[in-house]
């Protein structure tokens, strides 16, 4: 394997700085950036490890979008039996290591993002939109959550999910009744102080997968097909 881009050797030259330096980071949540020697980490390459920070990286950010949703939506998980947002979302990603592990089948991703926008849906919206956006991202990273020597991330997966999020992200700001209310409150409305949060946070999340889809292309040589994208169509690109 060769160095064959600025993207590898910035990447190196960050581990090297890092690796060089006993200095925690302190999260405001009060977490460590340290991490405790693990013998299952020499069977790990810089890039396995990448994917593994991206991913959890990743996944805070749908947390957050989730929660956010529920906020701004709170009859959505009124109607799934849930006394809070957080309660909500706690029953969505608790359902990742059952999916890892196989215990359960994977969400079908695409039914979900379209059953989000039934017009005559009487369920908790949010609750498929989130469900999809979770395994639909979890797909492009095989639903795993540790990745060594022997796994082959898809550059391809991954360069596909951030052109999903970017049709979905379009769809959640547009969807509305005949009346012209909103399916679901993202955004803020007419009339409303400006805020676009949610746009920014889809828009960090794109960033992150594209920026790895760039890393495992550069290792694994094999280009990405890159397509154009009609997010008005709502039509997705597979994993």
């Amino acid at each position: 394997m060769g160095f064959k881009t600025p993207l590898y050797l910035g990447f190196f030259f960050f581990v090297g700085l890092t690796g060089c330096s006993s200095q925690e980071i302190q999260r405001k949540d009060g977490a460590s950036s340290a991490r405790a020697f693990k013998a299952a980490n020499l069977a790990k390459s810089e890039v396995d490890m990448l994917a593994e920070i991206n991913q959890r990286e990743v996944l805070k950010s749908v947390r957050l979008i989730g929660e956010k949703l529920y906020r701004r939506n709170p009859q959505e998980f009124r109607k799934s039996g849930h006394a809070s947002a957080t309660a909500a979302c706690d029953h969505i990603f608790g359902l990742i290591p059952h999916w890892v592990d196989k215990s359960q089948p994977f969400p079908d991703w695409e039914e979900n993002f379209k059953l989000t926008f039934v017009e005559d849906y009487s369920g908790d919206r949010v609750q498929p939109f989130m469900t999809a956006l979770v395994s639909m991202l979890m797909a492009s990273y095989d639903h795993k959550t540790d990745f060594y020597l022997t796994d082959n991330l898809s550059a391809q997966k991954l360069y596909n999910s951030a052109r999903n999020l970017e049709v979905a992200v379009w769809k959640l700001s547009n969807a509305k009744r005949p009346s012209g209310v909103a399916l679901l409150i993202s955004n803020s409305m007419d009339g409303e102080v400006a805020n676009l949060s949610f746009e920014r946070e889809f828009g960090k999340l794109i960033a992150q997968q594209d920026l790895l889809a760039l890393i495992v292309e550069d290792r694994s040589n094999r280009s990405i097909s890159r397509v154009f994208q009609n997010a008005a169509a709502f039509a997705f690109l597979p994993l």
